[in-house]
Protein backbone atom coordinates (compact mmCIF):
# COMPACT_ATOMS: atom_id res chain seq x y z
CA UNK A 1 0.00 0.00 0.00
CA UNK A 2 1.25 3.45 -0.85
CA UNK A 3 -0.18 5.12 2.25
CA UNK A 4 2.02 5.86 5.25
CA UNK A 5 0.67 3.05 7.42
CA UNK A 6 0.26 -0.60 6.61
CA UNK A 7 -3.25 -1.95 6.96
CA UNK A 8 -3.38 -5.55 8.01
CA UNK A 9 -6.73 -7.17 8.35
CA UNK A 10 -8.15 -9.91 10.44
CA UNK A 11 -11.61 -9.19 11.67
CA UNK A 12 -14.62 -10.93 13.08
CA UNK A 13 -18.12 -10.86 14.56
CA UNK A 14 -21.73 -11.33 13.42
CA UNK A 15 -21.04 -12.43 9.88
CA UNK A 16 -22.99 -14.26 7.26
CA UNK A 17 -20.52 -16.67 5.70
CA UNK A 18 -20.60 -20.36 6.50
CA UNK A 19 -17.30 -20.18 8.37
CA UNK A 20 -18.90 -18.47 11.34
CA UNK A 21 -22.15 -20.42 11.33
CA UNK A 22 -20.00 -23.39 12.40
CA UNK A 23 -17.64 -21.57 14.73
CA UNK A 24 -16.06 -23.70 17.48
CA UNK A 25 -16.06 -22.85 21.19
CA UNK A 26 -12.87 -22.50 23.21
CA UNK A 27 -12.82 -22.72 27.03
CA UNK A 28 -10.20 -22.94 29.75
CA UNK A 29 -7.51 -20.96 31.53
CA UNK A 30 -4.78 -18.58 30.36
CA UNK A 31 -2.05 -17.18 32.63
CA UNK A 32 0.30 -14.48 31.37
CA UNK A 33 3.21 -12.57 32.90
CA UNK A 34 4.24 -9.37 31.11
CA UNK A 35 7.44 -9.18 33.17
CA UNK A 36 8.56 -12.74 32.42
CA UNK A 37 7.10 -12.90 28.90
CA UNK A 38 5.23 -16.13 29.59
CA UNK A 39 2.02 -17.93 28.64
CA UNK A 40 0.58 -20.92 30.53
CA UNK A 41 -2.54 -22.24 28.79
CA UNK A 42 -5.07 -25.03 29.30
CA UNK A 43 -7.65 -24.67 26.51
CA UNK A 44 -10.35 -26.99 25.19
CA UNK A 45 -12.01 -26.64 21.78
CA UNK A 46 -15.51 -28.06 21.28
CA UNK A 47 -18.26 -27.79 18.63
CA UNK A 48 -15.60 -28.67 16.09
CA UNK A 49 -16.79 -28.60 12.45
CA UNK A 50 -16.50 -31.92 10.62
CA UNK A 51 -13.51 -31.12 8.44
CA UNK A 52 -11.63 -33.82 6.54
CA UNK A 53 -8.61 -31.92 5.25
CA UNK A 54 -7.82 -29.84 8.35
CA UNK A 55 -4.81 -28.37 10.12
CA UNK A 56 -4.55 -26.92 13.63
CA UNK A 57 -2.40 -23.82 13.96
CA UNK A 58 -0.50 -22.91 17.12
CA UNK A 59 2.38 -20.47 17.57
CA UNK A 60 5.75 -22.14 17.08
CA UNK A 61 7.00 -20.70 20.39
CA UNK A 62 4.37 -22.59 22.38
CA UNK A 63 5.62 -25.86 23.91
CA UNK A 64 3.00 -28.57 24.17
CA UNK A 65 2.57 -30.78 27.21
CA UNK A 66 -0.07 -32.67 25.28
CA UNK A 67 -3.08 -32.56 23.00
CA UNK A 68 -5.90 -34.73 24.32
CA UNK A 69 -9.03 -36.10 22.72
CA UNK A 70 -11.81 -35.39 25.25
CA UNK A 71 -14.72 -36.65 23.17
CA UNK A 72 -15.78 -39.19 22.09
CA UNK A 73 -12.94 -40.79 24.11
CA UNK A 74 -10.44 -39.37 26.61
CA UNK A 75 -6.82 -40.07 25.64
CA UNK A 76 -3.57 -38.32 24.74
CA UNK A 77 -3.16 -37.96 20.99
CA UNK A 78 -0.17 -38.54 18.81
CA UNK A 79 0.24 -35.83 16.20
CA UNK A 80 2.14 -34.93 13.07
CA UNK A 81 3.28 -31.54 11.79
CA UNK A 82 2.46 -30.49 8.25
CA UNK A 83 4.67 -28.47 5.90
CA UNK A 84 1.73 -27.83 3.57
CA UNK A 85 0.10 -24.90 5.40
CA UNK A 86 0.75 -22.59 2.46
CA UNK A 87 -1.58 -19.79 3.63
CA UNK A 88 0.16 -19.42 6.99
CA UNK A 89 2.53 -16.46 7.39
CA UNK A 90 5.15 -18.51 9.25
CA UNK A 91 4.51 -17.77 12.93
CA UNK A 92 2.61 -21.00 13.58
CA UNK A 93 3.11 -24.74 13.29
CA UNK A 94 0.39 -26.86 11.68
CA UNK A 95 -0.68 -30.00 13.55
CA UNK A 96 -2.92 -32.90 12.57
CA UNK A 97 -3.78 -36.37 13.89
CA UNK A 98 -3.18 -39.30 11.52
CA UNK A 99 -5.88 -41.96 11.41
CA UNK A 100 -5.26 -45.69 11.87
CA UNK A 101 -4.44 -46.17 8.20
CA UNK A 102 -1.70 -43.57 8.29
CA UNK A 103 -3.09 -42.07 5.09
CA UNK A 104 -5.98 -39.97 6.37
CA UNK A 105 -6.69 -37.63 9.26
CA UNK A 106 -8.61 -38.19 12.48
CA UNK A 107 -10.42 -35.30 14.19
CA UNK A 108 -12.04 -35.80 17.63
CA UNK A 109 -15.20 -33.97 18.70
CA UNK A 110 -13.40 -32.14 21.52
CA UNK A 111 -9.71 -31.32 21.98
CA UNK A 112 -7.69 -30.18 25.00
CA UNK A 113 -4.40 -28.29 24.55
CA UNK A 114 -1.97 -27.78 27.43
CA UNK A 115 1.08 -25.70 26.62
CA UNK A 116 3.46 -23.00 27.80
CA UNK A 117 5.48 -20.35 25.99
CA UNK A 118 8.25 -17.92 26.90
CA UNK A 119 9.05 -14.87 24.77
CA UNK A 120 11.65 -12.13 24.82
CA UNK A 121 10.67 -8.89 26.58
CA UNK A 122 11.85 -5.73 24.77
CA UNK A 123 11.95 -3.13 27.52
CA UNK A 124 13.63 -0.21 25.75
CA UNK A 125 15.06 1.08 22.46
CA UNK A 126 18.67 1.37 23.66
CA UNK A 127 19.79 -2.11 24.74
CA UNK A 128 16.78 -4.42 25.03
CA UNK A 129 14.97 -4.29 21.71
CA UNK A 130 14.23 -6.47 18.68
CA UNK A 131 15.40 -6.14 15.10
CA UNK A 132 11.82 -5.89 13.85
CA UNK A 133 8.17 -5.97 14.88
CA UNK A 134 5.12 -7.11 12.92
CA UNK A 135 1.46 -8.02 13.22
CA UNK A 136 2.00 -11.71 14.02
CA UNK A 137 4.54 -11.00 16.75
CA UNK A 138 3.64 -11.94 20.33
CA UNK A 139 5.04 -8.65 21.57
CA UNK A 140 6.09 -8.06 25.18
CA UNK A 141 7.42 -4.53 25.73
CA UNK A 142 7.79 -4.44 29.50
CA UNK A 143 4.43 -2.87 30.35
CA UNK A 144 2.11 -4.92 28.12
CA UNK A 145 1.67 -7.85 25.77
CA UNK A 146 0.05 -7.50 22.36
CA UNK A 147 -1.02 -10.28 20.01
CA UNK A 148 -3.52 -10.80 17.24
CA UNK A 149 -5.22 -14.17 16.89
CA UNK A 150 -5.00 -15.22 13.25
CA UNK A 151 -1.35 -14.55 12.49
CA UNK A 152 0.28 -15.06 15.89
CA UNK A 153 -1.91 -18.11 16.67
CA UNK A 154 -1.25 -17.73 20.40
CA UNK A 155 -4.24 -20.04 20.87
CA UNK A 156 -4.99 -23.14 18.76
CA UNK A 157 -7.48 -22.89 15.92
CA UNK A 158 -8.54 -25.01 12.95
CA UNK A 159 -7.98 -24.37 9.27
CA UNK A 160 -10.04 -26.07 6.55
CA UNK A 161 -7.48 -26.42 3.77
CA UNK A 162 -9.92 -27.73 1.17
CA UNK A 163 -12.34 -24.81 1.47
CA UNK A 164 -9.82 -22.14 2.56
CA UNK A 165 -11.69 -21.37 5.79
CA UNK A 166 -9.88 -20.56 9.03
CA UNK A 167 -11.61 -20.76 12.39
CA UNK A 168 -9.63 -18.28 14.48
CA UNK A 169 -12.94 -16.61 15.32
CA UNK A 170 -14.52 -18.57 18.15
CA UNK A 171 -17.01 -18.37 20.95
CA UNK A 172 -14.97 -18.26 24.14
CA UNK A 173 -15.32 -18.73 27.90
CA UNK A 174 -11.88 -18.32 29.46
CA UNK A 175 -10.40 -17.46 32.86
CA UNK A 176 -7.63 -14.96 32.17
CA UNK A 177 -4.95 -14.09 34.72
CA UNK A 178 -2.09 -11.61 34.51
CA UNK A 179 -0.73 -11.05 38.00
CA UNK A 180 1.60 -8.19 36.95
CA UNK A 181 -1.08 -6.34 34.91
CA UNK A 182 -3.66 -3.74 35.88
CA UNK A 183 -5.95 -4.14 32.83
CA UNK A 184 -7.01 -7.12 30.72
CA UNK A 185 -8.48 -6.70 27.25
CA UNK A 186 -9.63 -9.44 24.88
CA UNK A 187 -11.30 -8.68 21.55
CA UNK A 188 -15.05 -9.13 21.94
CA UNK A 189 -15.21 -7.77 25.49
CA UNK A 190 -14.69 -4.40 27.13
CA UNK A 191 -11.38 -3.85 28.98
CA UNK A 192 -11.41 -4.88 32.65
CA UNK A 193 -9.42 -3.34 35.50
CA UNK A 194 -8.26 -6.54 37.19
CA UNK A 195 -5.51 -9.14 37.37
CA UNK A 196 -8.02 -12.00 37.01
CA UNK A 197 -11.26 -12.17 35.06
CA UNK A 198 -13.55 -14.64 33.32
CA UNK A 199 -14.49 -13.39 29.85
CA UNK A 200 -17.15 -14.83 27.57
CA UNK A 201 -18.17 -14.12 23.98
CA UNK A 202 -21.59 -15.11 22.69
CA UNK A 203 -20.50 -14.36 19.13
CA UNK A 204 -17.33 -15.64 17.45
CA UNK A 205 -14.34 -13.32 17.72
CA UNK A 206 -10.68 -13.44 16.86
CA UNK A 207 -8.99 -13.28 20.27
CA UNK A 208 -6.65 -10.36 19.84
CA UNK A 209 -5.31 -9.42 23.28
CA UNK A 210 -3.77 -6.42 25.04
CA UNK A 211 -2.82 -7.05 28.69
CA UNK A 212 -0.75 -4.63 30.70
CA UNK A 213 -0.36 -1.69 33.05
CA UNK A 214 -2.53 1.00 31.47
CA UNK A 215 -5.75 3.01 31.80
CA UNK A 216 -8.55 3.36 29.28
CA UNK A 217 -11.39 5.67 28.23
CA UNK A 218 -14.88 4.54 27.22
CA UNK A 219 -17.15 7.39 26.11
CA UNK A 220 -19.86 5.15 24.63
CA UNK A 221 -18.83 5.97 21.08
CA UNK A 222 -15.32 4.53 21.17
CA UNK A 223 -12.96 2.87 23.64
CA UNK A 224 -9.32 4.01 23.83
CA UNK A 225 -6.77 1.83 25.62
CA UNK A 226 -3.60 3.40 27.02
CA UNK A 227 -4.59 6.98 26.05
CA UNK A 228 -1.79 9.54 25.80
CA UNK A 229 -3.79 12.38 24.24
CA UNK A 230 -5.59 15.47 25.50
CA UNK A 231 -9.28 15.37 26.38
CA UNK A 232 -10.09 17.82 23.57
CA UNK A 233 -8.30 15.65 21.02
CA UNK A 234 -10.12 12.55 22.22
CA UNK A 235 -13.50 14.34 22.12
CA UNK A 236 -12.87 15.57 18.56
CA UNK A 237 -11.75 12.10 17.49
CA UNK A 238 -14.86 10.52 19.02
CA UNK A 239 -17.13 12.95 17.14
CA UNK A 240 -15.35 12.12 13.88
CA UNK A 241 -15.81 8.38 14.45
CA UNK A 242 -19.50 8.88 15.15
CA UNK A 243 -19.96 10.98 11.99
CA UNK A 244 -18.32 8.29 9.86
CA UNK A 245 -20.35 5.48 11.41
CA UNK A 246 -23.57 7.39 10.74
CA UNK A 247 -22.58 7.89 7.09
CA UNK A 248 -22.02 4.17 6.51
CA UNK A 249 -25.16 3.19 8.39
CA UNK A 250 -27.27 5.56 6.28
CA UNK A 251 -25.86 4.19 3.02
CA UNK A 252 -25.86 0.48 3.85
CA UNK A 253 -28.76 0.21 6.31
CA UNK A 254 -26.57 -1.93 8.57
CA UNK A 255 -25.73 -0.53 12.00
CA UNK A 256 -22.42 -0.97 13.79
CA UNK A 257 -23.01 -3.51 16.53
CA UNK A 258 -20.42 -2.13 18.99
CA UNK A 259 -17.97 0.76 19.37
CA UNK A 260 -14.48 0.44 17.89
CA UNK A 261 -11.66 -0.15 20.37
CA UNK A 262 -8.42 1.73 19.70
CA UNK A 263 -5.24 0.38 21.29
CA UNK A 264 -2.18 2.61 21.71
CA UNK A 265 1.07 0.74 22.35
CA UNK A 266 4.76 0.77 21.46
CA UNK A 267 6.72 -1.67 19.27
CA UNK A 268 9.46 -4.07 20.32
CA UNK A 269 11.77 -2.54 17.69
CA UNK A 270 12.71 1.13 17.10
CA UNK A 271 11.36 3.05 14.11
CA UNK A 272 8.41 0.71 13.59
CA UNK A 273 4.89 2.09 13.35
CA UNK A 274 1.70 0.71 11.87
CA UNK A 275 -1.92 -0.19 12.56
CA UNK A 276 -3.88 -3.40 12.12
CA UNK A 277 -7.45 -4.45 12.74
CA UNK A 278 -9.12 -7.39 14.45
CA UNK A 279 -12.51 -5.71 14.55
CA UNK A 280 -13.69 -4.07 16.75
CA UNK A 281 -10.06 -3.72 17.84
CA UNK A 282 -7.82 -1.29 15.95
CA UNK A 283 -4.24 -1.75 17.19
CA UNK A 284 -1.86 1.18 16.84
CA UNK A 285 1.82 0.37 17.31
CA UNK A 286 4.47 3.08 17.31
CA UNK A 287 6.08 6.02 19.07
CA UNK A 288 4.66 9.54 18.79
CA UNK A 289 2.67 9.89 15.58
CA UNK A 290 3.68 6.51 14.16
CA UNK A 291 0.88 4.55 15.85
CA UNK A 292 -2.55 5.66 17.06
CA UNK A 293 -1.02 9.11 17.47
CA UNK A 294 -1.08 9.47 13.69
CA UNK A 295 -4.88 9.49 13.85
CA UNK A 296 -4.79 12.52 16.16
CA UNK A 297 -2.46 14.60 13.98
CA UNK A 298 -4.72 17.34 12.65
CA UNK A 299 -1.97 18.65 10.38
CA UNK A 300 -2.26 15.56 8.19
CA UNK A 301 -5.49 15.03 6.27
CA UNK A 302 -4.71 11.50 5.07
CA UNK A 303 -5.68 10.02 8.43
CA UNK A 304 -9.38 10.76 7.92
CA UNK A 305 -9.61 8.49 4.91
CA UNK A 306 -7.55 5.91 6.77
CA UNK A 307 -10.07 5.87 9.63
CA UNK A 308 -12.90 5.63 7.11
CA UNK A 309 -11.15 2.66 5.50
CA UNK A 310 -10.76 0.87 8.83
CA UNK A 311 -14.39 1.47 9.79
CA UNK A 312 -15.35 0.14 6.36
CA UNK A 313 -13.83 -3.15 7.44
CA UNK A 314 -16.71 -3.60 9.84
CA UNK A 315 -18.73 -4.44 6.72
CA UNK A 316 -16.02 -6.13 4.64
CA UNK A 317 -14.13 -8.33 7.03
CA UNK A 318 -16.58 -8.45 9.93
CA UNK A 319 -20.19 -8.43 8.77
CA UNK A 320 -18.98 -10.69 5.99
CA UNK A 321 -15.58 -12.36 5.83
CA UNK A 322 -14.51 -12.60 2.18
CA UNK A 323 -12.56 -15.69 1.17
CA UNK A 324 -11.29 -17.40 -2.00
CA UNK A 325 -8.71 -16.02 -4.42
CA UNK A 326 -10.57 -12.67 -4.59
CA UNK A 327 -11.30 -12.41 -0.87
CA UNK A 328 -8.50 -9.95 -0.19
CA UNK A 329 -9.53 -7.80 -3.15
CA UNK A 330 -13.16 -7.73 -2.04
CA UNK A 331 -12.26 -6.92 1.57
CA UNK A 332 -9.69 -4.21 0.87
CA UNK A 333 -11.13 -2.97 -2.41
CA UNK A 334 -14.62 -2.31 -1.10
CA UNK A 335 -13.31 -0.84 2.19
CA UNK A 336 -11.16 1.56 0.16
CA UNK A 337 -14.09 2.39 -2.14
CA UNK A 338 -16.33 3.12 0.87
CA UNK A 339 -13.68 5.38 2.40
CA UNK A 340 -13.27 7.32 -0.85
CA UNK A 341 -17.02 7.87 -1.17
CA UNK A 342 -17.15 9.03 2.45
CA UNK A 343 -14.37 11.60 2.10
CA UNK A 344 -15.83 12.80 -1.21
CA UNK A 345 -19.10 13.62 0.52
CA UNK A 346 -17.86 14.73 3.94
CA UNK A 347 -14.50 16.34 3.12
CA UNK A 348 -15.18 17.64 -0.34
CA UNK A 349 -14.37 17.05 -3.98
CA UNK A 350 -10.89 18.59 -3.84
CA UNK A 351 -9.62 16.10 -1.25
CA UNK A 352 -11.29 13.22 -3.10
CA UNK A 353 -9.77 14.27 -6.43
CA UNK A 354 -6.28 14.31 -4.92
CA UNK A 355 -6.78 10.73 -3.75
CA UNK A 356 -8.04 9.62 -7.17
CA UNK A 357 -5.19 11.37 -8.99
CA UNK A 358 -2.68 9.55 -6.79
CA UNK A 359 -4.29 6.23 -7.70
CA UNK A 360 -4.06 7.13 -11.39
CA UNK A 361 -0.30 7.45 -10.86
CA UNK A 362 -0.09 4.00 -9.28
CA UNK A 363 -2.08 2.44 -12.12
CA UNK A 364 -0.12 4.05 -14.98
CA UNK A 365 2.09 1.03 -15.65
CA UNK A 366 0.06 -1.54 -13.74
CA UNK A 367 -0.95 -4.73 -15.50
CA UNK A 368 -2.96 -7.58 -14.04
CA UNK A 369 -4.84 -10.70 -14.98
CA UNK A 370 -8.56 -9.75 -15.12
CA UNK A 371 -10.53 -10.98 -12.11
CA UNK A 372 -12.56 -13.54 -14.10
CA UNK A 373 -9.34 -15.38 -14.95
CA UNK A 374 -7.70 -15.35 -11.51
CA UNK A 375 -7.85 -18.86 -10.04
CA UNK A 376 -5.21 -18.53 -7.33
CA UNK A 377 -3.94 -15.82 -4.99
CA UNK A 378 -0.46 -16.46 -6.40
CA UNK A 379 -1.62 -15.04 -9.76
CA UNK A 380 -1.92 -11.59 -8.17
CA UNK A 381 1.61 -10.28 -8.63
CA UNK A 382 1.39 -6.78 -7.09
CA UNK A 383 -1.03 -7.32 -4.24
CA UNK A 384 -0.73 -3.79 -2.81
CA UNK A 385 -1.67 -2.01 -6.04
CA UNK A 386 -4.24 -4.66 -6.95
CA UNK A 387 -6.32 -4.44 -3.77
CA UNK A 388 -5.82 -0.79 -2.72
CA UNK A 389 -5.78 0.98 -6.10
CA UNK A 390 -6.94 -1.23 -8.97
CA UNK A 391 -9.98 -2.70 -7.18
CA UNK A 392 -11.46 0.54 -5.76
CA UNK A 393 -10.87 2.35 -9.05
CA UNK A 394 -12.66 -0.48 -10.86
CA UNK A 395 -15.58 -0.09 -8.45
CA UNK A 396 -15.64 3.68 -9.11
CA UNK A 397 -15.66 2.98 -12.86
CA UNK A 398 -18.58 0.58 -12.37
CA UNK A 399 -20.38 3.24 -10.33
CA UNK A 400 -19.98 5.59 -13.29
CA UNK A 401 -21.65 2.98 -15.52
CA UNK A 402 -24.58 2.11 -13.24
CA UNK A 403 -25.03 5.20 -11.05
CA UNK A 404 -24.45 5.75 -7.32
CA UNK A 405 -27.87 4.42 -6.28
CA UNK A 406 -27.37 1.08 -8.01
CA UNK A 407 -23.80 0.91 -6.72
CA UNK A 408 -24.98 1.11 -3.11
CA UNK A 409 -27.63 -1.50 -3.92
CA UNK A 410 -24.94 -3.81 -5.28
CA UNK A 411 -22.80 -3.37 -2.16
CA UNK A 412 -25.79 -4.18 0.04
CA UNK A 413 -26.46 -7.25 -2.12
CA UNK A 414 -22.84 -8.38 -1.65
CA UNK A 415 -23.19 -7.94 2.11
CA UNK A 416 -26.56 -9.65 2.41
CA UNK A 417 -26.14 -12.64 0.09
CA UNK A 418 -25.15 -15.87 1.83
CA UNK A 419 -22.38 -17.77 0.10
CA UNK A 420 -19.66 -20.30 0.77
CA UNK A 421 -17.16 -18.53 -1.49
CA UNK A 422 -16.83 -14.83 -2.28
CA UNK A 423 -15.26 -15.54 -5.66
CA UNK A 424 -15.68 -14.10 -9.15
CA UNK A 425 -18.95 -15.95 -9.75
CA UNK A 426 -20.32 -14.40 -6.55
CA UNK A 427 -19.34 -10.87 -7.58
CA UNK A 428 -20.73 -11.26 -11.08
CA UNK A 429 -24.00 -12.86 -9.96
CA UNK A 430 -24.72 -10.24 -7.27
CA UNK A 431 -24.11 -7.48 -9.82
CA UNK A 432 -26.45 -9.14 -12.30
CA UNK A 433 -29.15 -9.59 -9.63
CA UNK A 434 -28.81 -5.91 -8.72
CA UNK A 435 -28.97 -4.51 -12.25
CA UNK A 436 -31.49 -6.95 -13.74
CA UNK A 437 -30.11 -5.77 -17.08
CA UNK A 438 -28.21 -8.40 -19.06
CA UNK A 439 -26.82 -5.92 -21.57
CA UNK A 440 -25.43 -3.56 -18.93
CA UNK A 441 -24.01 -6.42 -16.87
CA UNK A 442 -22.30 -7.88 -19.92
CA UNK A 443 -20.76 -4.51 -20.77
CA UNK A 444 -19.18 -4.30 -17.31
CA UNK A 445 -17.96 -7.90 -17.54
CA UNK A 446 -16.38 -7.28 -20.93
CA UNK A 447 -14.76 -3.97 -19.95
CA UNK A 448 -13.51 -4.71 -16.44
CA UNK A 449 -13.99 -8.32 -15.29
CA UNK A 450 -12.85 -10.26 -18.34
CA UNK A 451 -10.57 -7.89 -20.24
CA UNK A 452 -6.77 -8.08 -20.38
CA UNK A 453 -6.80 -4.28 -20.79
CA UNK A 454 -9.04 -3.71 -17.77
CA UNK A 455 -6.61 -1.24 -16.15
CA UNK A 456 -6.52 0.84 -19.32
CA UNK A 457 -10.32 0.72 -19.54
CA UNK A 458 -10.68 1.88 -15.94
CA UNK A 459 -8.34 4.84 -16.48
CA UNK A 460 -10.00 5.85 -19.76
CA UNK A 461 -13.48 5.63 -18.27
CA UNK A 462 -12.67 7.76 -15.24
CA UNK A 463 -10.59 10.34 -17.09
CA UNK A 464 -13.21 10.71 -19.80
CA UNK A 465 -15.56 12.94 -17.83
Amino acid sequence: MKQILTIVLSLGISIMTIAQENSPTIKGKVKISIIEGTFDCDLTISNIPRIQDYLIRLNSGMNLLHIKSKKPNDFVLGFNKSDKDTTSTGESLAYYFPDNTGKGKFLPDELQFRYVGKYAVATDTINNYSKEDWKGNIAFNGFSVRADGFQSAWYPYLYDAKNDISYEKMYYDIDFECIDCSTIYVNGNKPVKSTKVNLKANQPYEMAIFFGKYDFINDGNLILLNPTFSKNDIDDFSKLINQYKQYYESKLNIKFSEPPVFVSTTPTAPKYGWLFVSYPTIMGIGYGNDGIGALFDKNKDWYKQYIAHELGHYYFGTYIVPNSELGDMISEGFAEYLSLKLVEELQGKEFYTKKIDKKFEYLTDFKTTPISKIKSISEIEDRQTFVYDYAPMMFIAIEKEIGAKKMWEWIRKVLETKTNFTNYEFLQSTLQETLKDEKKTQKIVEQYFNNDKSTENIINSLKNK
